[in-house]
């Protein structure tokens, strides 16, 4: 049931972190604020596919 998915950056549109979710519990797509390295703060990622 748990889904591998990719998150980006919505800033630059680098994909540098893979994290897993359960689709059953969360159908919308995932938004989390995480560290971007090349921008060397913290921003909004989303979930691609």
């Amino acid at each position: 049931m748990r889904v591998n998915i990719t998150l980006e950056c919505t800033s630059c549109h680098e994909r540098t972190y893979l994290t897993s979710k359960n689709r059953r519990h969360n159908p919308d797509r995932l938004e989390l604020n995480k560290y971007c390295p090349r921008e060397r703060k913290v921003t909004l990622h989303r979930e691609t596919k």
